[in-house]
């Protein structure tokens, strides 16, 4: 298979994980900021994985505006992730080198904040690898178009002039967007998906992102 492009999922995939903890602190820092002292549950329900629904009903229940609750959310996140950047803990995995290999236009599509993947890209000197970044914008809305929608996807794909690339990414949300938006996909089994076993299967698995060389050669 020919492919004119490969995107990237980045946390996981391009950079480690932070741990939960960190998002957890992050989201009860959220909440004290604005007075309120939550149920344990929500602040968990608003760590990581939020959905629309439960967005709204969290706000409902403590009187809060979704939009401006969601945009401290996500900045508050972000400060906390970057801090864990600072401090070493989030790094760019050992194989990133593999990218400077590839002769494809690449691109990247998170889940993560903007604000987040613009200040990884920045503070590692690594955003001249890439033609398209995206993450999440700090609204609702957002968390509507980010994947498994294609929504990011398409734009990127769209920025590259790209019909045929390839999606690399680390979860099921992951692969069900690629599949929907028509691309093939790459799943990567980082260590910290060493057991996963999704219900989608990916076109390819790999190990490390040196293998991508291979995949994306005519």
């Amino acid at each position: 298979m020919s492919y004119d492009a490969v995107l990237f999922d980045n946390d996981g995939v391009l950079v480690d994980l932070v741990e939960y903890d960190v998002l957890q602190r992050a989201a009860a820092e959220t909440f004290r900021t604005l007075g309120v002292d939550p149920h344990p549950d929500h602040v968990d329900d608003i760590a990581v994985g939020v959905t629309p629904e439960t967005l709204q009903a969290i706000c409902t229940a403590y009187d809060l505006d979704a939009a401006e609750f969601f945009a401290l959310r996500d900045s508050t996140s972000s400060k906390h992730q970057q801090q864990e950047v600072h401090a070493g803990r989030k790094t760019l995995y050992d194989d990133f080198d593999a990218l400077y290999d590839l002769e494809h236009p690449l691109g990247i599509v998170s889940s993560n904040q903007q604000e987040t993947v613009d200040f990884l890209l920045d503070h590692f000197d690594i955003g001249h690898l890439f033609e398209t970044a995206y993450g999440r914008e700090p609204t609702p809305e957002s968390l509507h178009r980010k994947k498994p929608n294609t929504h990011y996807l398409d734009r990127a794909l769209a920025d590259l002039d790209a019909e045929t690339a390839l999606f690399v990414g680390d979860s099921e949300t992951d692969l069900i967007a690629a599949h929907e938006a028509g691309l093939d996909s790459v799943f990567i089994r980082r260590p910290h998906r060493a057991d996963a076993d999704f219900d989608t299967e990916p076109t390819y698995e790999i190990g490390g992102l040196h293998a991508l060389s291979e995949l994306t050669t005519e």
